[in-house]
């Protein structure tokens, strides 16, 4: 009924009703909050771990990043894809954030760097960001969607301009 393996990552739609969940089964799964009960099939697609789970600012889509270095796209009411993966990082997808205008996703990875991605076509904003040593364990916007803040095994917090990121982004302060 429910997942098979660990799970990995948790996010609350923004009206507040379903939680979707990421695990080591390398499934997707939405559920209920006010049942607890699964809701829908599993969502496929991964090949490996599924590491971090958002949903969009207006709960229509859901991200997600796995060790298969993918991201994908759901339709957070069908599970079904909304497009191809989205290739870049070549290591594990360890973190995925929507930017609070729903336009843009950031992805951190363990090989080191950030990428922005233009959530509606799927395409990539700007070169990654560069600058943490060790894997990059989390990202995050800002609430005004000015920055982007990520946090690394190297035990580094970065702060980026995300107005700049299609100029390679600056790195405000660590």
């Amino acid at each position: 009924m429910g997942h098979i393996n660990r799970v990995n990552s948790i996010a609350c739609s923004p009206d507040n009703r379903y939680i979707v969940s990421g695990s080591d089964d390398e499934t997707i799964r939405i559920w209920d909050i006010a049942t607890g009960a699964p809701v829908g099939d599993p969502l496929k697609g991964h090949t490996g771990r599924v590491c971090s789970v958002a949903y969009s600012p207006n709960g229509r889509n859901i991200v997600s990043g796995a060790t298969d270095n993918m991201i994908r796209i759901w339709d957070a009411a069908t599970g079904a894809p909304v497009r191809k993966p989205l290739k870049g990082h070549i290591k594990d997808v360890d973190s995925v954030a929507y930017s609070p205008d729903g336009l843009n996703i950031v992805s951190g990875s363990s090989d080191k760097t950030i990428r922005a991605w233009d959530a509606v076509t799927g395409l990539p904003l700007g070169d990654p960001l560069k600058g943490h040593t060790q894997r990059v364990r989390g990202v995050a916007y800002s609430p005004e969607g000015r920055n982007i803040v990520s946090v690394s095994s190297d035990q580094t917090i970065r702060v980026w301009d995300a107005q700049q990121i299609q100029n390679n982004g600056e790195c405000l302060y660590e």
